[in-house]
């Protein structure tokens, strides 16, 4: 469509931004710091635990409590962007991100700690849909657009690995509290940025007034499914809370998507999900994270456990994953993201990831790391990092520039979602494995360290069994992604609101829903 027919449609968007790409920076710089922030505190929970006296049975709250706040209010903070404007919502998430994390850098006790997380996570629920939904308005242009989405897909992608990294660093050789001080600069140069930069494009605001039941079902509904599978992971999918929780869950969230469709300002417009290709891409992106997180999980444990490798060693050993995916990102996704339809890359790109975790399977004790763990990171790498690139783009294309928060905030959800799933789903899988290795081997084991090889290698038959499921949970995600998405290539002119692409005309006709 030309940019003329493009403005006579309204879009405010036609015009591209001339500060776009010194935005994109501190956009893309944000985003790190969410992402990281999911995977920086892990490695310093120990140490944490420690100081602040923290039980092993409320340990799981440092996570969980920033889990339950981001995943439970994220469609809420993708609405408070539409309606504020996406650059206020986002410098005041970075504001309050910062504040909160020099909360949690300086906490004396564990309600300290608690609370620090879950304002974290408030905050990030208003920031992570403002900064994606920014680049959806701000980058127009079909190439220009593949290019903003490459990186941002990067770093979606591999922030969880360099949070490893930077967490191990900080905790081995400075303090856990500074995996929270860490934030603060990445937070104020951001702000800055964001604030002196980002023009965003006029008459994009959704001014309908807030859909106040759609706020609380969908926050109690999301909160009740994370911490079922967070509870789950910990007390067991029999324990009757975890049961209670999923059933909850399931009757908030029905009686969400009913009031959606009943009133006339939803706080989630059911067109926003029901579209063909962007249903496909919340779909395989949560599938693709269930199986990713519980990676990230598995593979940090078997190297510092199994392999003995220090924090910072074992951050190190995540880089060629971190380099597969920046690769696959910018280079693969964003050069033939003009040339193919999206779902080619998808599908390919979430097949290749399956065939890296599928060599993970292999792992042994005495796995060498330069044989089977390097190749298969890299492909892993790779193959998430070329499908991650149009999903992103995809998710927010052919959206209303005033629903932009909402599907934005629809990525993140399914990526928290999926993120909450996974690890409590691929664990509990692990843990029955390994538990049954266990009582089959430990009885010939005499000796103590023949009954430490029998629990090595339980742990290891455990990771393999729940990775073989992830396996099939990529071919899913890969089957979903070609089968839903039918996106056609998009060409060089001005993305409008509209899919890109051979549905073009197709699609204008949702401005009159």
């Amino acid at each position: 469509m030309s940019e003329t027919a493009s403005k006579a449609l309204g879009n405010p968007a036609a015009s591209p931004d001339a500060g776009r790409w010194k935005a994109l920076v501190f956009i893309a710089l944000a985003q790190l710091m969410v992402v990281l922030d999911a995977t920086i505190v892990n490695i310093a929970l120990p140490s944490a635990q420690q100081d602040l006296g923290i039980s092993d049975g409320n340990r799981q709250w440092v996570v969980t409590a920033y889990a339950l706040a981001f995943g439970g209010l994220l469609l809420f903070g993708g609405r408070i962007a539409d309606l504020w404007g996406r650059k206020r919502a986002f410098v005041l998430g970075l504001g309050g991100f910062a504040a909160a994390s020099a909360l949690g850098g300086a906490a004396t006790n564990e309600a300290m700690m608690f609370g620090a997380r879950a304002l974290q996570g408030v905050f990030g629920a208003l920031l992570a849909p403002a900064a994606l939904s920014l680049l959806a308005v701000m980058f127009t242009d079909a190439k220009e657009r593949a290019k903003a989405f490459g990186i941002y897909g990067a770093i979606a992608g591999g922030g969880g690995a360099v949070g490893l990294i930077l967490g191990g660093f900080l905790t081995e050789y400075l303090d856990w509290r500074w995996t929270f001080f860490v934030n603060i600069p990445f937070a104020i140069v951001a702000a800055a940025g964001a604030y002196f930069v980002i023009r965003e494009p006029e008459g994009g605001r959704n001014r309908s007034p807030l859909d106040i039941p759609g706020v609380i079902l969908s926050t109690l509904g999301l909160v009740a499914l994370v911490y079922g599978f967070t509870r789950a992971e910990s007390d067991g999918w029999s324990d009757a809370v975890t049961v209670g929780m999923f059933v909850a869950s399931a009757v908030l969230l029905l009686s969400f998507v009913l009031v959606e469709s009943k009133v006339k300002a939803p706080l989630l417009p059911l067109r926003v999900v029901t579209e063909r290709n962007r249903g496909g891409v919340y779909l395989s992106l949560g599938l693709a994270i269930i199986a990713m997180f519980g990676l990230f999980l598995f593979l940090t444990y078997y190297l510092q456990i199994v392999k003995g490798y220090s924090p910072v060693k074992t951050g190190f050993a995540f880089l060629p994953m971190i380099a597969g995916m920046i690769t696959g990102s910018t280079q693969i996704g964003t050069r033939l993201m003009t040339r193919v339809a999206p779902r080619l890359l998808m599908g390919p790109g979430f097949l290749v990831a399956a065939l890296g975790m599928l060599l993970l399977t292999q792992l042994e004790i005495g796995s060498s790391y330069a044989a089977l763990l390097l190749p298969a990171m890299l492909l892993l790498g790779l193959g998430m990092g070329t499908a991650f690139m149009p999903a992103m783009s995809l998710a927010t294309q052919g959206v209303e520039p005033r629903d932009s928060g909402v599907a934005s905030a629809m990525v993140n959800t399914s990526q928290q979602v999926g993120g909450a799933i996974g690890t409590a789903l691929l664990n509990t899988i692990a843990a029955s494995a390994t538990t049954s290795y266990i009582a089959d081997h430990i009885v010939g084991a005499t000796s103590r360290s023949q009954q430490q090889l029998v629990q090595l290698e339980g742990m290891v038959e455990g990771y393999t069994s729940a990775i073989w499921f992830a396996v099939g949970i990529l071919v899913v995600a890969a089957a979903i992604a070609l089968t839903f998405v039918n996106a056609g290539r998009p060409d060089s002119s001005p993305v409008t609101g509209s899919d890109s692409g051979v549905d073009d005309e197709v699609q204008i006709p949702v401005v009159a829903h």
